[in-house]
């Protein structure tokens, strides 16, 4: 019997590899190596609604190791965001939708820009503190029970930024946030021991957050990693994930090789090959990966309607207070702006 989550992490891996072969360019390893993490973490846990990509409550995912860009591409693809097959197809092209970082405002569902490390880290910490914000000026029956999931990798963890939010996020304790750390001990010049050498654990204790740890590859450990995170109540978690770079590649995964620089052709039959791979169409998603991600999507839109349902019975008995939320959300500014900033010097 076909293991579906198995499979569609596999799905993840070869669009990956196919879309970074395709365009010559790229970093295959850390959608490869994280495949599995964020297949539980999208198809379990991540409340989102791909047809409504600006719901206010939903949860945010945030890719800091923006040259992971394929990851995230294929993540939405996959989910039923307005990204096409030719989106994938045309990655890292002039004038494409799917540049190589994620920028926002060009794909629905790319939450921020990333691409310098640790900033991506720096805005999901930003981002828990809004919905801590919204949660405290409208009331949480409705706000601030979302998520802020976040993956990391040793790049951004080895950058000041990640340091100076960790610490704001401990001491806030932002509970509602959520990191992956990709711990595969490789970085684009070899292994991390040249340069980086912390115990992440005790760095992160001492900022007040939550260490988990789970096999990256373990499903179950990776669901409980996740419920063990969102059941905490005053700390942020980060959950270690032992992952190997360019999993599934049998000649250059756990190799600085497969970091940023596509797989080859020969190496891209031969994963194919190891993965078990028995497609021959390039791009291609199997249906029962398509049948998981449909499912998924009817129960976020089923989430999505009971929350509106909710949040019209809100607007209607808080009409002043709704005015003030929608403000925030249309980037409300007063005709007289620079005369009351004036005023205020």
């Amino acid at each position: 019997m076909v293991d579906v989550k198995k499979l569609a992490a596999n799905t993840i891996r070869i669009l990956a590899a196919e879309a970074i072969q395709k365009a010559n360019s790229g970093h295959p390893g850390m959608p490869m190596g994280m495949a599995d993490v964020a297949t539980i973490l999208w198809t379990e846990f991540l409340t989102h609604n791909p047809n409504q990509p600006k719901w206010i409550a939903r949860d945010r995912f945030v890719l800091s190791g923006g040259h992971g860009s394929m990851l995230l591409y294929s993540l939405l693809y996959l989910s039923g965001y307005d990204v096409s097959i030719d989106d994938l197809k045309s990655f890292r092209q002039w004038g494409s939708r799917t540049p190589g970082h994620p920028e926002y405002g060009h794909l629905p569902g790319v939450e921020t820009t990333t691409g310098p490390l640790g900033q991506g880290f720096g805005n999901s910490v930003g981002m828990a503190i809004a919905s801590k914000m919204i949660a405290a000026r409208f009331g949480d029956k409705l706000f601030g029970k979302n998520f802020i999931y976040t993956f990391c990798g040793d790049g951004d963890l080895m950058e000041g930024v990640s340091h100076e939010t960790a610490s704001l996020a401990g001491h806030l304790k932002l509970n509602n946030l959520i990191v992956f750390y990709d711990d595969n001990k490789i970085t684009i010049e070899g292994h991390t021991h040249l340069a980086f050498s912390e115990d992440i654990q005790k760095r992160f204790e001492s900022y007040g957050w939550q260490v988990l740890h789970t096999d990256a590859y373990n499903h179950d450990e990776i669901r409980k990693a996740i419920i063990n995170a969102q059941n905490e109540k005053e700390k942020p978690s980060i959950i270690i994930c032992k992952s190997i770079i360019g999993f599934g590649s049998p000649n250059k995964a756990n190799t600085h090789e497969v970091h940023g620089a596509p797989l080859g052709k020969d190496e891209l039959i031969a994963t194919k090959k190891n993965l078990n791979w028995n497609y021959e169409e390039e791009f291609f998603v199997p249906e029962e990966v398509k049948k998981l991600y449909d499912e998924r999507k009817n129960q976020l839109i089923e989430i999505y309607n009971s929350w509106q349902n909710e949040f019209s019975n809100w607007e209607n008995e808080n009409q002043e207070s709704a005015k003030l939320l929608k403000k925030y959300f249309d980037n409300w500014l007063p005709d007289n702006l620079e005369e009351e900033l004036l005023n205020a010097v």
